[in-house]
């Protein structure tokens, strides 16, 4: 999936999009992203200055949001619903995420009941764990 087929999808826009690419799409199941990160990126600016390091958060958000492009590619009239974060369990930071990296976001549902859903997180540099969470997003009516 391209990114104007994400932005179709997802209501975030620059600079709080961090979904690039999906490379692997199963509807209420399974989700690949991918996030490049460049060292133009707004946070980097304060997050450190001299030596960038992407904020642990805004990996979370970052998985959340690749979770929520499973979330509403599995259903109709995806553009009358719009995702919510509900909350993070279990989160771990594993290794810092700095410019040049391509983290690969993979996210499998725990669990589904109506528009909530719990998810496995594991954001990836390469073959090394960068940070794995469990995620809860809802789906909320847009108005």
């Amino acid at each position: 999936m391209e990114l104007t087929d994400i932005l179709k999808l997802l209501p975030h826009r620059y600079p709080i999009l961090l979904v690039d690419r999906v490379l692997e799409l199963i509807p209420g199941k399974r989700v690949v992203a991918l996030k490049n990160v460049t060292a133009n990126e707004s946070f980097f600016q304060g997050h450190f200055p001299g030596y960038p390091v992407m904020p642990g958060v805004l990996i979370g958000e970052a998985m959340a949001q690749a979770g929520c492009v499973m979330m509403l590619s599995g259903i109709d009239n995806p553009e009358n619903k719009v995702p919510f974060f509900a909350g993070i369990d279990r989160c771990k930071f594993r290794r810092p995420v700095v410019p040049g990296d391509q983290l690969r976001l993979e996210l499998d549902v725990l669990r589904q009941r109506g528009g909530l859903s719990k998810l496995q997180g594991r954001a990836m540099v390469g073959e090394e764990l960068a940070a794995e969470a469990e995620i809860m997003a809802v789906l909320g009516e847009r108005e």
